[in-house]
């Protein structure tokens, strides 16, 4: 049994917001892809710069897409141990101190991506050929890192309450 099994998700409107920027992230991506291929292969055109927006692109793509997975609780999971375990109340103490787990590496990630932030604000770096400011794609780890945290404490507070309340 995993955790997106037992609790119903709340369709917000960060979960839309962050599903229309995971959608134009793919689309940006893919044209810009195909137009590095149509251009350097077939027509001859310059593609200069069109691998930094893909770049800038997919990094969106990528954090929001894990995102979306923690927010609706579909991220990767091995439920070997949880499937084995024989009582529900055994199920729930896993649940929970998977959940406790997760929220440390997440709150690790929060930590490493606020001093890539600290690091990054002390130079004011672009990235090559468009000068695109590194805090760009910088933003999309910040929001995940974010997101994630406050997922994370959603989990373990859940899971705990479930616990308190003998709900397994």
């Amino acid at each position: 049994m995993t955790v997106s099994e037992d609790l119903p998700i709340k369709q917000g409107p960060a979960l839309i917001a962050l599903q229309w920027l995971a959608i134009v992230s793919s689309i940006v991506v893919a044209a810009g892809l195909a137009y590095v291929v149509a251009a350097r292969y077939y027509l001859h055109w310059p593609a200069t710069g069109v691998h930094t927006i893909v770049m800038v692109a997919a990094i969106w793509l990528y954090m929001t897409g894990a995102l979306i997975a923690s927010q609706s609780r579909q991220h990767l999971v091995v439920d070997y141990l949880s499937h084995r375990l024989k009582t529900p109340r055994a199920r729930a103490i896993h649940r929970f101190c998977v959940t406790v787990l997760v929220l440390l590496i997440v709150v690790a990630f929060a930590y490493w991506t606020l001093r890539m932030f600290m690091w990054g604000s002390r130079f004011s770096t672009t990235m090559a050929e468009l000068s695109i400011p590194v805090w760009v794609p910088q933003s999309a780890i910040g929001l995940n890192a974010l997101g994630s945290l406050a997922y994370g404490l959603r989990d373990v507070y859940e899971s705990w309450m479930a616990l308190q309340r003998g709900e397994y």
